[in-house]
């Protein structure tokens, strides 16, 4: 046998398991899905050329081990993979003139559902194929799949769980950290439909696309596919789109899903055939991976070369600095792209990059954009000695046999990128249109060193209007904002600052004992500062050090030569609620929230905290005779528990009308 072959294969084979494991089990992606069918094929090939399949081969495998957070249980039948083309050619012949349906293959996680007398019984995933997780309280939750059905007997689907692009795009704007996000919905289906607490899953807008029966005894399907999708219909099941076809109406069926796949909504990564003649499909038996009643078809990439004109590194708030493909315009599925991640220093050495080499580039499921192959295979790419932005050294770390590039100084300004996100909070300057993600871009470019320069973008208009999800219309937004901010108050730019265990609270309490002076706060010495109540030896340490250090009493003279901020008094005898505790609970009616009766409170000197103590001078709830934990926790210790009306009354004197 020739040992090259062999010892090629083995590689194939820890290349690829790795990438499955990732894949399935971690939710990652380390190898783009073009390179893994590459990869793939070649490891077919060279199994049928040796006649040798090495025990942990993916040909024999399906998909990889269920994670341990969840039960797990063996399926019934084993959950094959399907047989895989590009070429529509080879789908015509495959049907060998039978009448087949053609369907959507969702890019989500696939579940088998079981329903005992007409109910919800039990919800798998596929696992490994051989052993799923129960995952039976989250598909509870999922948005479109029936609880109960009309059919009484034991009926076994499979189907995939999936997240629609928008309500992807929806989560992930709300996730402020940028490395948090979630790369594809598939990603994030897979993680909502794992997850232990079903209250997560709910939330997630997961639905479900039936697209086998596996099981309904008693009901005559008159040997038909389509049959059986239209009683699992009539079940209440949405049923995965498909169309029927022969040899003759096959390729304006696959021209149809061509087209609807631009605007589909729902992650999909190709079309699945299958024999409507279900006897016929069975007949054909099985290999020891693939059934050979259906068969996949994956979307032909397409192609175009263009010519690498640069890379650009990107460094993130982590450290980690990633490598961008910048190349020469090319189209691509109806758009214009010149720019494709290439996410480690792993893939830029295995592909062997250099500036002006010949690439070509195409857009993975049809949407973002990778790099398929080098053809002049310079390898003349040098990796980045300094980072982009601090100009510090920059180091490369291998993990989990991924090699990523990082800057190694703990001072880089873009890792500057959690005191900016505070800075712009709602509770400090309360800069709208400023995102962790779009802070994470100007610190990157360089924009951005220290608070004042947010006052300053301005001289970055041209950059900052051609930057990715701008325009001149963000732009002016943005600016508008952040003029809106130059006005504002002390106890705002006293949390915005970051110091070490100051919260808002503590903030406002700060600027009350020094009487909004700044300059009397700066020079307060340590046992001023422990002496106030609520501070304590910890917090007043922190503050003494951060006005302490002479770089940023420098950087805020220059924020404070930005910004006005409001001079504030304190009236005589304003006080009245001076070294007293309350804790809020439950819905207000007088005040807007909590945050406002907060406010009142502080401002009158008291304190709001979050739990009931032995110091606490009574709870404001206006369910009185409620059972929650707060209020029995109050009656335990003796703490009054007063409505909203009540305290307004007693403690800040107002007439209620």
């Amino acid at each position: 046998m020739d040992d090259n072959k062999m010892n090629r294969m083995k590689e194939l084979v820890a290349t690829l398991c790795s990438a499955s494991k990732a894949y399935y089990a971690q939710d990652m992606e380390i190898i783009s899905n073009l390179e893994y069918d590459r990869l793939y094929d070649e490891l077919v090939r060279l199994e049928k050329e040796t006649g040798v399949t090495l025990a942990n081969s993916p040909t024999l495998h399906v998909g990889y081990e269920a994670v341990e957070e969840l039960p797990k249980e063996r399926h019934e039948k084993p959950m094959l993979s399907l047989a895989k083309t590009k070429s529509r050619e080879e789908l015509q012949e495959w049907l060998n003139g039978k009448t087949a349906l053609l369907s959507w293959k969702l890019d989500g996680l696939t579940i088998v559902l079981t329903y005992y007398a007409g109910k919800l019984a039990k919800a798998v995933t596929r696992g490994n194929g051989e052993v799923g997780e129960v995952i039976t309280n989250n598909a509870r939750v999922f948005q479109n799949v029936p609880l109960s059905i009309p059919y009484q007997g034991e009926l076994i689907l499979r189907g995939e769980a999936v997240i629609s692009y928008s309500d992807f795009e929806k989560i992930n704007r709300e996730i402020e950290d940028v490395e948090a996000k979630y790369k594809n919905p598939r990603n994030l289906c897979s993680g909502s439909v794992r997850q232990l607490n079903n209250e997560i899953t709910a939330h997630r807008n997961v639905n479900f696309y039936a697209f086998s029966l596996v099981r309904a005894d008693g009901v005559e399907f008159r040997n038909s596919r389509e049959e059986q999708f239209a009683f699992l219909s009539r079940q209440g099941f949405d049923v995965v789109e498909y169309r029927k076809v022969t040899p003759d109406t096959i390729m304006d069926a696959i021209h149809y899903f061509e087209k609807k796949i631009e605007t589909y909504d729902i992650p999909s990564d190709g079309l699945v055939l299958t024999y409507e003649d279900i006897s016929y499909g069975q007949s054909l038996g099985r290999t020891a991976k693939f059934p050979r009643d259906s068969i996949a078809f994956k979307w032909a990439d397409e192609l175009r070369e263009t010519v690498l004109t640069d890379m650009e590194w990107s460094a993130s708030r982590t450290g980690l600095i990633n490598p961008v493909a910048i190349f020469e315009p090319v189209e691509l599925e109806g758009t214009t792209v010149s720019r494709a991640s290439v996410h480690n220093i792993s893939i830029v050495r295995g592909l062997k990059l250099g500036i002006g080499d010949h690439i070509t580039v195409y857009k993975a499921n049809m949407i973002i954009p990778q790099i398929a192959e080098n053809l002049t295979m310079s390898d003349t790419l040098e990796i980045p000695q300094i980072c982009p932005v601090c100009k510090g050294p920059t180091q490369i770390r291998q993990v989990n046999e991924v090699q990523s590039l990082y800057c190694g100084n703990p001072a880089c300004d873009a890792k500057k990128i959690k005191s900016f996100t505070l800075f712009v909070s709602r509770d400090a300057m309360n800069v709208d249109g400023l995102s962790e993600s779009t802070l994470e871009k100007f610190l990157a470019k360089g924009f951005l060193h220290e608070f004042a320069d947010l006052f300053k973008l301005a001289r970055y208009e041209q950059e900052i209007i051609q930057m990715e999800g701008f325009g001149e219309k963000s732009y002016q937004k943005l600016m508008e904002s952040i003029e809106r901010s130059r006005n504002t108050t002390l106890p705002r730019v006293i949390y915005g600052l970051g110091i070490e265990n100051i919260g808002v609270a503590n903030a406002r309490m700060l600027c009350r004992h020094f009487q909004y002076d700044l300059e009397a706060l700066r020079n307060a010495d340590l046992e001023e500062l422990g002496a106030i109540d609520g501070i304590g030896e910890v917090i007043a340490a922190s503050i003494h050090s951060f006005f302490r250090n002479e770089e940023r009493m420098e950087q805020l003279k220059r924020l404070m030569q930005e910004i006005t901020v409001a001079q504030e008094t304190i009236e005589e005898g304003s006080q009245t609620l001076a070294g007293m505790n309350f804790v809020i609970t439950g819905s207000l009616e007088h005040y807007e929230n909590r945050n406002a009766l907060k406010e009142e409170i502080e401002a009158r000197g008291g304190k709001v905290t979050g739990s009931v103590t032995g110091k606490t001078a009574c709870l404001i709830n206006n369910d009185t005779a409620s059972m929650s934990s707060k209020n029995k926790k109050a009656k335990e210790l003796g703490i009054r528990i007063v409505s909203e009306e009540e305290f307004m009354r007693e403690y800040l004197e107002e007439e209620i009308g």
